[in-house]
This record gives C-alpha cells, structure tokens and sequence, in this order.
C-alpha cells in the first residue's frame, strides 16, 4: 500500500492561514488536504490518497448510518524548538485504532501504514501547525462502515478517512473544571465497547453531558455498570487521584477492567510520575473513597486526562448526593507538574528518554 500524493491546488492563503492558525479554537478550521483509503472484503486495503479536504458522498442506506460502525482516534503534532513538528507516540494510536476496528468488526489497518497517513498528511499541512505552548494540530482518523444494504452484519466495505485540525487548549488549564457524577447513567458494561474508542460511546454519552450542564458542570464522570459505585472515567478523559503531597504523594487511577478506554495520555503519565519520583497505583476508587477522601484531605489533587485535554484539574465534584470540592478548588502544584513534564516532552523541551516523540519534519 502506498500514498498517492493529489494535494489540494488552491489552498487558503497564507495570510488567512495564520490569522486562523493564530486563534485556533477546537475544531473550528481545518487544514487543506485530508487522506482516504478504501478497503472491501475481496481485495482488501486500497491505495490511500492525500486530497483536498472536501464532503463525503454516501448513499442513503451506507450502513453506517443505520448501525453505527464507526471508530476513530485523537492524537497530536507539535512543533519542536527548532521549527520542526513531532507526533506523540503515533504507533499507540494506530495499535488502538486496530483494536477498536477488531471490536466493532471493521477492518484492521495495518500500523506502519496508519502512521504513514498521518506523517503525509502533517508533512503536506505542516504551515497549519500551531507554535505555541500547549497548542498543536489535532489529528482525526476515522473509519466507517461504507457498504450499502440495510442487512443486520458487519460491512464488507469500509472507509478510511484522515482529517487535521489546528487547536488550542481545550481547557483554561489556570482554572479547574467541576464534574458532575452520573447515578443514574452508565457509560459502558462488561463485554460492551468500552475499550474501543467508537462514536456510539460518546452519542450514549451526551444525555449525561447535558444534565451535567444543567447542574453547571463542565464535564461527567461516571460510575460501574454493576455495582454502581466504583469510579471508571470521564466523557472523554481518564482521571487521577493524588493522596498526600510534595514527592511522597501516591498517584492513583482507576485500573482498566475491559469497560474503560486505556487511554495513550493515561498510560503516558503512569510513567512521567515515576519518572518525577512518585508513587503511582491503578486500583479500584469507589464514590465513597473520592467523596471521603476530599473531605478528610487525604485526596490533594484530582484531574482528568486525555490527547485533547492533556492535563485538566477536577476542583469540585457534584452528584445527587452533594458537592464535594478538592483541595482550594483550584490545580494543585502536582496536577501542574505532569502537565507541564508532560507538554515539555511533547514540544521538546524536555528530554524524551522513553522515545515516544516521532519527528515527522
């Protein structure tokens, strides 16, 4: 499988292109050119092809539309000191983005060629990669299920569709978001989709997301299917627990049981922690223990992570049962650490001993 290489011939100009790149926002422009590949059950992947960034064409009864074969990623590129531009552990996203496809009964893309995709695509859009701190361009693989019938089983076409999005910081990270905890929905059950990172997930989810919002919440977090007690993730972001302070602080999260998403910013910070010289542990936390640790003080810090939030502080935290607010309500010094390790690797700044940076230019 190859790149065929028929880029977008009037690209916005360059002046425009600035003014855009300037003030990204989160989705709000994208860049000139997108990648497609197709794949059907006979002949298998097809070439892809880097193109301008345009509308899809899909008849009425793709299957998509009707039974929700669909997964995506989220990942980064960042501009390095020296003007050129690194992904952040690019082959995690594409090992994700296979796992999610087995599980949804689409495709497997094969990983060399998925980051293959993603280095043209940045290579080819590299003016629309922001410079600042704790901005980058925001990267959107895709596949749907493109096969048109209206037959109950998986589709034996699909297709591959690769976007980019300059973006800024999808949170104020001066200030702390407040969660509301859902009781009365779940996000995801044993032998469900949870750990696959496909768009039914996050459409079960807004129901939750808008009663978060009429209770003044920024985002939900969620609880078991089973027992309906013990703390699994946010809508779109993992969370962490910090009890103590200063070097002998413990990390903690709420371990992977097959109904979260193992998220890449997750496990990345499970080793920056260690690296920074503290504790960490993926265990089990109840409602009981966030509510009753804030409270006592034994819980410092909260914050939740994620490829767009990177590092955001949880202040406070409301549910039927009562507010519940961490530490001042404000990030916490350790919250701030990590984020700042974290973003320092990224942009370079920082000295990548794990290797997770991949230079692209």
């Amino acid at each position: 499988m190859k790149i065929i290489k028929s880029p977008n011939t009037k690209p916005l100009e360059s002046a425009e292109r600035t003014n855009r790149v300037a003030e990204p926002g989160f989705g709000k422009y994208y860049t000139d050119n997108m990648v497609i590949a197709q794949w059907n059950e006979s002949s298998g992947w097809s070439d892809a092809t880097l193109q301008a960034y345009g509308p899809l064409s899909l008849d009425p009864a793709t299957m998509v539309f009707h039974y929700g074969q669909e997964i995506f990623e989220g990942m980064k590129a960042y501009t390095q000191p020296d003007g050129g531009i690194s992904l952040f552990r690019p082959e995690a996203n594409a090992k994700r983005f296979a796992k999610s496809a087995a599980r949804i009964a689409l495709p497997e893309m094969p990983v060399d060629f998925f980051v293959q995709t993603v280095e043209e695509l940045v290579k080819q859009d590299k003016g629309w990669v922001p410079k600042k701190s704790g901005e980058s361009l925001y990267l959107r693989p895709f596949m749907i299920a493109t096969e048109v019938g209206l037959g109950v089983r998986p589709s034996n076409q699909a297709t591959y569709v690769l976007i980019a999005t300059p973006a800024a910081a999808y949170f104020d990270a001066s200030k702390a978001v407040t969660v509301w905890i859902s009781t009365e929905y779940v996000r995801a059950a044993l032998g469900g989709t949870g750990e696959a990172k496909c768009g039914g997930n996050y459409a079960a989810s807004l129901l939750a997301q808008k009663q978060a919002a009429k209770e003044g919440c920024d985002q939900v977090a969620y609880i078991d299917a089973v027992e309906r007690k013990w703390v699994e993730e946010m809508g779109g972001m993992n969370l962490y627990f910090i009890k103590g302070s200063g070097k002998a602080a413990k990390i903690m999260t709420p371990k992977l049981t097959g109904t979260l998403l193992p998220g890449i910013t997750r496990d990345s910070i499970l080793t920056l922690a260690n690296d920074l010289g503290y504790k960490t542990e993926e265990t089990m936390i109840s409602i009981d223990d966030w509510r009753d640790g804030v409270k006592s003080g034994e819980i410092t810090e909260i914050f939740a992570c994620g490829t767009a939030a990177v590092v955001s502080a949880v202040g406070a935290a409301k549910s039927i049962h009562g507010t519940w607010q961490t530490g001042d309500g404000k990030p916490g010094v350790i919250t701030n650490e990590i984020r700042t390790a974290l973003l320092g690797i990224q942009h370079g700044t920082v000295a990548d001993k794990h290797g997770w940076n991949k230079r692209v230019i």
